[in-house]
């Protein structure tokens, strides 16, 4: 497979920042300061002796910030070594005192302070350096004159060139006073190498290091050194280890300590050491999966690892059923781990639910069961914890999933069912002793005994649960469909007028929003034109019937005319309606059902509040009941959703929603601006409404 993590050019840089640096020409270390600063450099170095801090005699200057900057120090034009030129800011620090008398500074007071309102500062600045393997102090003397000495406020700075150091190097810096007045400034940098510089032709140690490339051919992998043909070089690919190691490289072989190194073939050549896997996920990833764990004898095992790594281990329990497994801290204790170093757990018996865990970082690594090989696999055993308090007080608990369960308990885990039982295994020594100290003991205690004598009970009463469970479904499965359909509703109504039928849809889209599917021919007109007018109500009335639904009449004025011209004369006046008026055309079947007494339970009544009063519907009509909308809402939505009508108090909620639906058309039907309410004077019993 080809190797996408390969982050080795990644490290090495295809096209790193190279910085240019500035040439400083001659060997001599020279100093220089802020304009107003006077400065001199020692013409030798010092011993680096910060000694101890003294209190300040008044105010003094003290280093405040470091800075460094890499610069070239040239012998030749092709003949450079890199040096670190290093500034020192500087700042007043303390404040002037007033004498009480003379004999507060002491017969000879320092010039320094005899008129310190117009004295000048001077201070002696040390800086240390090291850089293996060299270490050097220089010291720089600094005056501040009076007119910039302002309490608390920086005064410049001085520069000092410059420390030669080696490529790669890392490096220290200190800076203080002399004596020292205050706690030491220091830093530390890591210097880069031959391939962040723009010195291939100015330092001899990189004339053999231009661009190191990596290359991946599937799973081979290619260290592009592109050198001139003359130069002669040497390449090391190295474990970062002590001893010899045999390396075969591959794609698993990449984690955090390999390194590379590269070198002219030159006396005293300085190489060029790259670990660019040192911080590499993958690499890091790598690292685990080759890492093992070796278990030696009962109590020593070891850690294989290709690299040393900072890793701490402790014992833990893994129970069978894929649960976590739970560490043993406490009573037991994390343990740092060594690479190929002998560990050792203080174990009287080995058990193999006893697991090893490994972690680095804080985050879990490696865990294995190391007895499982010799011992056979996980068993369904219960680990008691055993605390040892003062004067011999002992106390027990069962370690599960959930916790550690004190033994007695009332609680309804395994272990405390169980825990009567479990104690009689423990004092009658049936129980194994895995660990055993002052502060405690740890016992495994086998359950296959208990589980075995509940097996006929427990299949007894899955056996009888599946049998209740299957009745219950099969009585629920007709209720459980009907349910998630919702009862069907087919609302029948008198086209009046415009108005009219927006009310009507109104209800009709309020009444779905309940757990109802509801048929009106506002929402079928296409189809009431293909099937035409009766044979369309025909089908809807005999579907709503079949699956148990309810025929709503919807009575207005124009409804009452219908009924009556029916009930009178046995048919309609022709073409006193519009074409879609299926109210007028269902009138020919919905009157044998009331005729027959057959509605009662299949037919439903209602009239709008302030249009119709229930008793202008004709009799025949009102053998089922008939409501007002929507002021007997509830009453009308109990009906509908018979024989499964909700609670109370679910049901008034249904009705609040179904009357907030419908409170913007009937606004808009009774009172719209500047016309008469639509509907009024039309047919009988118009105006009676309540």
């Amino acid at each position: 497979m080809p190797v996408p993590w390969f982050l080795l050019s990644l490290a090495l840089g295809r096209s790193p920042i190279v910085l240019s640096l500035e040439r400083l020409v001659g060997p001599q270390d020279a100093t220089h300061c802020s304009p107003g600063l006077s400065c001199h450099l020692w013409d030798s170095d010092i011993l680096c002796l910060p000694g101890d801090i003294v209190p300040a005699p008044g105010p003094v200057l003290a280093p405040t910030h470091l800075q460094t900057e890499l610069v070239l120090r040239c012998r030749k034009e092709t003949y450079c070594d890199l040096c670190v030129r290093v500034a020192v800011h500087l700042a007043v620090h303390g404040h002037w005192e007033e004498p009480e008398d003379e004999e507060k500074f002491g017969g000879a007071a320092d010039p320094g302070v005899e008129e310190p309102r117009n004295a000048s500062l001077q201070a002696q600045v040390v800086l240390s350096f090291q850089a293996y393997p060299t270490t050097r102090c220089v010291l720089l003397e600094v005056q501040v004159p009076a007119a910039l000495v302002q309490f608390g406020q920086s005064v410049g700075s001085v520069v000092y060139d410059c420390f030669e150091a080696a490529l790669g190097s890392e490096v220290r810096i200190w800076s203080y006073t002399q004596p020292r007045y205050e706690k030491e400034l220091n830093l530390t940098q890591q210097l880069p190498d031959c391939r962040g510089l723009e010195v291939r032709n100015s330092i001899p140690s990189c004339w053999a290091l231009p661009w190191l490339n990596v290359s991946a051919d599937g799973d081979n992998v290619h260290l592009v050194l592109n050198v001139s043909e003359e130069q002669h070089f040497g390449l090391s690919l190295y474990w970062n280890q002590t001893g010899p190691q045999i390396i075969t490289l591959n794609h698993t072989d990449l984690v955090p300590c390999l390194c590379i190194q590269v070198w002219p073939l030159e006396p005293d050549s300085v190489r060029t050491n790259i670990c660019p896997f040192r911080e590499d996920p993958h690499a890091h990833q790598n690292l685990w999966r080759a890492a093992r764990l070796r278990l030696l004898t009962l109590q020593s095992w070891l850690l294989d690892a290709p690299c040393s790594l900072p890793a701490e281990a402790a014992l833990c329990w893994q129970a069978p059923g894929g649960d976590p497994c739970q560490p043993l801290v406490p009573p037991l204790s994390w343990e740092n781990v060594t690479v190929d170093k002998v560990l050792e757990f203080p174990l009287l018996k080995g058990h193999p639910n006893l697991c090893v865990q490994v972690n680095s970082w804080e985050k879990l690594q490696l865990q294995e069961c190391l007895w499982a090989d010799s011992l056979g696999p996980l068993k369904d055993d219960v680990l008691l914890l055993e605390t040892r308090g003062p004067q011999d007080n002992r106390s027990l608990c069962a370690l599960e999933p959930s916790g550690c369960t004190s033994l007695p308990s009332k609680a309804s885990t395994r272990a405390a069912r169980l825990g009567e039982y479990l104690l009689q295994d423990l004092q009658s020594g049936q129980c194994l002793q895995l660990w055993d100290d002052d502060l405690g003991a740890l016992w495994a205690c086998s359950m296959d005994k208990y589980i075995h004598k509940r097996w006929a009970l427990l299949w007894l009463a899955c056996l009888l649960f599946a049998a209740a469970l299957s009745l219950i479904l099969l009585l629920k499965k007709d209720h459980a469909k009907a349910a998630a359909r919702g009862r069907a509703a087919l609302l029948l109504y008198s086209a009046d007028d415009s108005g009219f039928e927006r009310l009507v849809g109104a209800l009709a889209s309020a009444l779905c929003q309940l757990p109802l599917r509801v048929a009106v021919d506002l929402w079928s007109r296409r189809e009431m034109s293909a099937q035409g007018l009766v044979a369309w109500f025909h089908a809807q009335r005999r579907q709503t019937l079949q699956e148990g639904g309810v025929v709503v009449l919807l009575f207005s004025p124009g409804a009452v005319a219908l009924c009556s011209e029916w009930l009178q004369d046995g048919v309609s006046a022709p073409g006193a309606h519009g074409p879609h008026d299926s109210f007028r055309a269902s009138l020919s079947c919905v009157l044998p059902d009331f005729l027959q007494g057959q509605a009662p339970g299949r037919y439903v009544g209602a009239c709008f509040d302030r249009l119709l009063h229930p008793d202008s519907v004709p009799a025949l009509f009102r053998t089922v009941p008939v409501f007002s909308l929507p002021s007997q809402l509830p009453d009308f939505l109990g009906a509908l959703q018979q024989p499964r009508a909700p609670r109370p108090r679910r049901l008034q909620e249904r009705a609040e929603q179904v009357s907030r639906a419908l409170e913007p058309a009937l606004d808009s039907y009774f009172h719209p601006p500047g016309t008469p309410a639509p509907g009024r004077g039309v047919g009988p019993g118009a105006g009676d409404g309540t």
